[in-house]
């Protein structure tokens, strides 16, 4: 009985010291996948270890690393067709309200502008109908009116174009940070960042967060307006020579 009892203890103890010995490769194996921190090496651990105790955190790196290159590569191509791609593909991911800004920039620049063409619409002052206009009646022939003292020349109307050029020096243009499709609160959390960030170039300045409709849902965007045209190109190049995401906003478009 005595010999049973011992050799199911040495039994046991040997198990013991397999199971320690394997925790400790285990634990060494992960230690090394961690220093080459590369998308094979974490493979390979979950390959080798698919129920390990370190397995979660191999695969949750393994998409993070994947996440990393394809985000590399929107941004190399730097296009809207790019973004909207990595949006797809990663949808809730580390960069995905990064990826938004960016089509939303995109699709905020390529908006037409509405504004009027300078000398687009010239004041009729003729009394007449527009010539080529065949539905307006003709004028009856009034009786000739005695000779009266000749009227007051009229005051010349500015142009849209000098109009417009003195909304944009009183200050009518705007950039647009980001756009979150989250909450407002992400928006105001960027501007919490930027402006720890970046306190100088962003000193005095009032942010807006609108909202903006679209297929999917809101997108909240994060704007800043009533700037030069001058201040808001200067503001918009300092921050994308940071990688950060501007665009600048027409008079027309806010």
């Amino acid at each position: 009985m005595k010999t049973i009892m011992n050799k199911a203890v040495i039994a046991l103890c040997f198990a013991l010291l397999l199971g320690i010995a394997g925790c400790s490769r285990q634990q060494s194996d992960w230690e090394k996948t961690r220093a080459a921190n590369t998308t094979d090496s974490y493979e390979q651990f979950i390959k080798k270890y698919p129920s390990g105790e370190f397995t979660a955190q191999a695969q949750a790196r393994v998409k993070e690393l994947y996440e990393e290159r394809d985000w590399q590569k929107a941004r190399d191509a730097d296009t809207q067709e790019a973004y909207q791609a990595f949006l797809k593909q990663y949808p809730e991911g580390k960069w995905t309200e990064e990826a938004r800004i960016r089509v939303e920039n995109f699709t905020l620049a390529q908006a037409p502008s509405t504004a009027t063409p300078a000398g687009a619409e010239t004041a009729n002052t003729s009394g007449n109908p527009p010539a080529g206009d065949a539905t307006a009646p003709a004028p009856a022939s009034p009786p000739k009116p005695p000779a009266a003292a000749p009227a007051p020349a009229p005051v010349p109307t500015p142009s849209p174009a000098k109009v417009a050029k003195s909304a944009a020096t009183a200050g009518s243009y705007g950039i647009q940070l980001g756009a979150f499709k989250s909450s407002a609160d992400a928006a105001n959390k960027r501007w919490a960042h930027l402006d720890k960030a970046y306190p100088k170039l962003l000193a005095g300045l009032s942010p807006t967060v609108s909202p903006k409709k679209i297929a999917s849902g809101t997108l909240y965007r994060l704007q800043v307006a009533g700037l030069t045209e001058k201040h808001a190109r200067a503001i918009c190049k300092s921050l994308k020579a940071k990688s950060q995401a501007c665009v600048l906003i027409h008079p027309t478009h806010l």
